[in-house]
């Protein structure tokens, strides 16, 4: 993972990126941050760029620069988001079944019922790891004032889940509960979120708890 401070309004709400390393070696970004020259060589020592993953409608910020530094590398992007930013040269739109390349390793589900962020969940299988963007987030600290009074308001201060704006992205509910199934289905321990903290255990009661008002 690589954590990077993102401030957004005078709000800091940091962003992390996962790295996924596949079963032939080569390495899935998530959600990926700034393309420098430190973390591309943090990322060459572990293996070749293979994917580049927009997660969502609203992660797609630092995708771009990462095409141009991974020519070879496959640029994914959730469903909607290559109409919403047809500038940036996607690939591929990941919506159903995962790429060859991720079987026996990673596992997608598209979080349906929220169409204005579309966002594609993962589940690293070796590690027993979800990888989630927005659909929770997991705060127990805050640089500045204002950061520590929009946490409060959005309802994501000491608390793992959605904020309060993503609760109200969800329009259709049986259609998110049948995703959430799914995703609970999966034998996954830990959660990595973009935005908070990573929580290393007990993942899947706390994923169940944070959206039983499904």
């Amino acid at each position: 993972m690589a954590d990077r401070p993102l401030r957004l309004f005078g709000i800091e709400i940091g962003t992390r990126m996962t790295v996924i390393r596949l079963r032939d070696g080569s390495l899935l970004l998530h959600s990926p941050v700034l393309c420098d020259d430190e973390t591309r060589g943090a990322l060459d020592a572990l293996g070749p760029v293979r994917f580049v993953l927009a997660p969502n409608k609203v992660h797609h910020f630092f995708v771009a620069p990462w095409k141009g530094a991974y020519p070879a590398a496959t640029l994914l992007a959730a469903p909607g988001l290559r109409e919403k930013r047809p500038e940036i040269p996607f690939d591929e739109v990941l919506d159903g079944a995962p790429p060859e390349a991720f079987r026996n390793c990673v596992e997608i589900e598209l979080f349906r019922g929220a169409s204005w962020i579309n966002e594609i969940v993962l589940f690293h299988v070796p590690s027993r790891t979800l990888v989630l963007t927005d659909l929770a987030m997991n705060f127990h600290s805050a640089q500045n004032l204002l950061t520590a009074v929009w946490q409060r308001l959005f309802d994501v201060r000491d608390r793992f889940g959605p904020t309060r704006f993503v609760r109200l992205l969800i329009r259709d509910r049986g259609a998110a509960r049948k995703s959430l199934e799914r995703i609970l289905a999966w034998d996954f321990e830990r959660v990595t979120v973009t935005h908070g903290e990573v929580l290393e255990a007990g993942g899947r009661a706390a994923l169940r708890d944070a959206y039983a008002w499904l």
